[in-house]
């Protein structure tokens, strides 16, 4: 299975391993970002073992969207991104989603405790 179909067929199983990535950390970074008119806010993991990154970013309007980056093996950085259905968003925490609004209407990054999902 290659890193497209990965995306689009499984997307609840790279949310759940960026979760729990998340969870292992002593603090949570919950940035924001934006280009031109579009913004939104974003936890984000690099698994520099793998050369790869995962992010979940929520957009305006309360759209989640799942973003993947990798390197080839011709060392070129791809980037693949999906916007989540509904089904896909119910594995992200409700506390991480309550932050990721925060800080999209605050437009200012979070830092929280590790253990903050937990809760």
């Amino acid at each position: 299975m290659n890193y497209e179909q990965l995306i689009e067929n499984h997307a609840g199983q790279l949310i759940e391993k960026l979760m729990t990535e998340i969870l292992n950390k002593d603090a949570i970074d919950v940035k924001f970002e934006f280009e031109g008119n579009e913004q939104w806010s974003l936890v984000i993991v690099h698994l520099y073992e793998e050369d790869k990154e995962i992010s979940l970013r929520l957009h305006s309007g309360d759209r989640f969207e799942l973003y993947f980056g990798y390197y080839d093996d011709e060392d070129e950085f791809h980037e693949i991104t999906k916007y989540l259905m509904e089904d896909e968003t119910a594995v992200i925490p409700k506390g991480l989603k309550r932050a990721m609004q925060k800080v999209l209407s605050d437009e200012q990054g979070l830092r929280l405790p590790g253990n903050f999902l937990s809760r």
